[in-house]
């Protein structure tokens, strides 16, 4: 036993030292041993045991307030460690956000170094293509030049070397699909060439046609000036003035006109110089040598059709300018100009049937155009702009050969247009004028204001030549305004009837009837309209009417002026008459009418501003304000009625009197009106009374004898009635021509005593009658029985 305690000891020696993983074999030795040896060995080892762990309480009973120490000052560290570790955090993030930046540059680079590496695939491939790229543009620039036999070689090599080395790309095959084509294409040479030559025709068509347009221009230009020179010399005499200015203006042109004509005479130019028509020289040569000029004669006039109605069709804007319209003409005249060519050049290639087949076929559309846009135009200054393009473009394809008859016809629709356009054009002047005139007397201070008046306006007034300066003329402003108008809607009127191939005497005609619509339609609307217009009072109808009176007058002047610039005599049969004296007839009418409108207007003012007092017992001894006020103004404006005709001053003064009677009546009779005074029957009577010496007064000059007092004769009478209570008299007489109330209507009186006897019930008017004097009350009701049974036998007579 002895022997195995150290063994014991050996074992545990080596337990402890050795490695976990070698213990096994020194384990085992203990069961080798002798006999309970196991046991002995755990005794052993709790012994050991116990003994480290004495030795582990001492280190610990030793070590123990170091370690106390140390877990102070790890709770002391935390707090620092809870700070170091945010800022590791914080230097975590920064580092990951650093890292982005860098990973983006990373992948970046990445996808740089794919896109050189496609790049240099790119460029690997482009160096196999480019030689087969290089070929085919060579091939297109032969095409270009027109080296088609070497365009065929270069599509051989082509289609053996190069495009076999790329067949799997895309452009090649379409290259392979054009080849064919091209092969065509050069086979169609020959069409290519009159391709080409109608494309020349079409871009300078219109080039063209501005050039034998100015060269027709220049034709006429000379003629259409001296006739303009002796419509100045026909009318020389009447209107020097304006001659001398047309005259000088018309030299300066003749003048400019020669000058151009030097400038540009040797630059004239002709379809030759601007297109070169040996292409289509070569392809009818080509296809009549092949046995084909049949079908290259059929497809150059199916092209040619093709372009002739494209040139037909106008921009839709072409109405607003006339170089929409000058564009317009150039592009056809260029047509035709180089078909007119092309039939005196070649033989068989185009007929004059064709041509002129082609020329009706545009004739109707370019009228049709025509007679479309114009209606558009609104500005009688581009109408006769567009009226002179057509004049120039008539006579350039009349000089060709083509018929233009049509065109002039569409000349004369467009002239009724023309003539619309200046009546709106003019409507709007005479308005102007009409809206800046102070409708009164023209004042003259001096021998050359009355000269300047007179020279604008055919003014004769020997009474007024007697006269010293300063003087007025009887008309305003306007007349001598709208005469110069009128004369010069006849000269923008001239301008259009020029160069239409027209004898004198249908322009003449057509000057007079284009004046007539002026004066019947355009000024007679402008003179009602401003008849009407409501700030024209009395004394402006009445410079109206004058005015009106002397346009009237003017009106043979206007004939002669234009027998003057027409050379046509007044006593040709078929020469039309001017219309103006109907004309200003019937504005005058208007006026007239208007002034008595007004009148009546007038008094209704102060009719409405009358304030009687009905009930009142007795007068106030003098007429009422209101009234007085009314005649002051009536005798007023009668004074101004001096200048007016004679019927038409007595006409207006009988037509107010009969309507202030007439008002008054209304006014005793309204059925608003209840009841009424003796007193205010003889205020009303006194009213009455001045109305009649008004009338007495002659406020115009030529009534005979009491005639305008009898306005009044009704209201005299009723009122006589009433004032004298002649009832029995009245009554009496009743229905007998000599009454001497015969104006006096029964119901009227009736009405009348009514509303006094109801004032009476109310007012105790009659109270001393009732008291002192009943038979005479019951006279009053006898009165009114009698006056109602007389009413009703007239209603049952009727």
């Amino acid at each position: 036993m002895a022997e195995s305690l150290p063994e014991h000891d050996r074992i545990l020696q080596e337990i402890e030292s050795t490695d976990t993983a070698c213990v096994g074999p020194t384990l085992r030795s203990v069961y080798d041993d002798q006999p309970n040896a196991h046991q002995r060995f755990m005794e052993k080892l709790d012994a050991c045991i116990r003994n480290h762990d004495r030795e582990i309480e001492k280190m610990c009973n030793f070590h123990h307030q170091g370690f106390v120490d140390a877990i102070t000052e790890l709770l002391k560290v935390r707090a620092d460690a809870e700070k170091l570790k945010v800022q590791v955090t914080d230097t975590n993030r920064r580092l990951q956000d650093a890292g982005k930046e860098v990973i983006a540059q990373t992948e970046e680079i990445i996808r740089c170094r794919v896109q050189q590496r496609n790049i240099t695939t790119v460029v690997e491939k482009l160096q196999l293509c480019l030689p087969v790229l290089e070929m085919y543009s060579k091939l297109k620039e032969q095409m270009n030049v027109k080296r088609y036999y070497s365009a065929l070689k270069t599509m051989e090599q082509l289609e053996n070397l190069y495009l076999p080395r790329v067949s799997q790309y895309r452009f090649c095959q379409i290259m392979i699909e054009n080849l064919p084509k091209l092969r065509e294409e050069i086979k169609e040479i020959s069409m290519s060439d009159l391709k080409d030559f109608l494309e020349s025709i079409r871009k300078h068509s219109d080039r063209i046609g501005e050039t034998a347009m100015k060269q027709a221009q220049q034709q006429k230009t000379f003629s259409t000036s001296l006739q303009k020179q002796n419509n100045v010399n026909y009318g020389r005499n009447m209107h020097l003035g304006r001659s001398r200015i047309l005259e000088s203006k018309n030299e300066i042109t003749l003048k400019r006109m020669f000058e151009e004509d030097d400038e540009h005479e040797e630059e004239v130019l002709t379809a030759q110089d601007l297109v070169d028509f040996s292409p289509v020289y070569r392809c009818l040569h080509i296809y009549s040598v092949l046995g084909d000029g049949e079908i290259f004669e059929n497809y150059y006039r199916k092209q040619r059709r093709k372009q002739a109605r494209l040139v037909l069709q106008p921009q839709s804007s072409m109405h607003e300018t006339v170089e929409g319209y000058r564009r317009y003409f150039s592009q056809i005249v260029g047509f035709f100009v180089v078909e007119d060519h092309i039939l005196h050049v070649t033989q068989g290639l185009v007929t004059r049937t064709y041509t002129d087949e082609l020329w009706n076929m545009a004739l109707s559309k370019i009228i049709a155009v025509l007679r479309t846009h114009s209606s558009y135009c609104s500005d009688p200054d581009l109408v006769l702009e567009l009226k002179n393009l057509i004049v120039v473009f008539a006579d350039t394809l009349q000089g060709y050969g083509f018929p233009v008859n049509r065109l002039f016809d569409l000349l004369f629709e467009i002239r009724d247009q023309y003539n619309e356009t200046l009546l709106k054009k003019w409507s709007g002047l005479f308005r102007d004028i009409f809206e800046a005139d102070n409708y009164s007397p023209i004042p003259v201070a001096n021998e050359e204001e009355y000269k300047i008046v007179i020279s604008k306006f055919p003014f004769q007034d020997p009474e007024l030549d007697k006269q010293s300066f300063p003087k007025k003329l009887p008309m305003s402003q306007s007349v001598p305004q709208i005469y110069i108008q009128v004369k010069e809607f006849i000269y923008a009127s001239l301008k259009f009837s020029e160069s239409l191939h027209r004898s004198s005497t249908e322009i003449d005609d057509m000057l007079r009837k284009s004046t007539n619509l002026l004066l019947t339609r355009t000024l007679s609307s402008c003179l009602q309209n401003l008849i009407k217009k409501p700030h024209i009072g009395l004394t402006e109808l009445v410079q109206i009417i004058i005015n009106t009176t002397h346009l009237e007058q003017a009106c043979k002047y206007l004939e002669d002026f234009i027998s003057n610039i027409t050379n046509i005599s007044q006593v040709t049969v078929h020469t039309a008459r001017l219309y103006g004296l109907s004309t200003f007839k019937d504005a005058r009418h208007a006026a007239e009418g208007e002034i008595y409108t007004k009148l009546n207007q007038k008094i209704d003012e102060f009719i409405q501003i009358a304030d009687y007092d009905w009930t009142m017992s007795e007068s106030d001894g003098r007429a009422s304000g209101y009234l007085m006020d009314l005649i002051n103004f009536l005798r007023s404006t009668f004074q101004v009625f001096t200048h007016l005709p004679g019927k038409v001053a007595q006409t207006a003064c009988m037509s107010a009197c009969q309507h202030l009677s007439t008002s008054l009546m209304q006014m005793l009779l309204d059925s608003e009106l209840k009841q009424i005074s003796m007193g205010a029957i003889q205020q009303f009577n006194l009213d009455v009374i001045q109305c009649e010496l008004f009338a007495s007064s002659e406020p115009v000059p030529g009534f005979q004898g009491d005639t305008l007092q009898l306005a009044f004769i009704n209201l005299r009478q009723l009122l006589d009635l009433f004032m004298v209570w002649d009832w029995s008299t009245y009554l009496a007489d009743y229905g007998q021509a000599t009454s001497k109330y015969l104006r006096v209507n029964p119901s009227t009186a009736l009405t009348l005593l009514e509303k006094m006897k109801d004032s009476s019930k109310k007012n105790n008017i009659f109270a001393q009658f009732r008291k002192n004097d009943r038979d005479k009350q019951k006279l009053i009701e006898t009165v009114v029985k009698q006056l109602r049974s007389l009413v009703n036998g007239m209603s049952q007579h009727t």
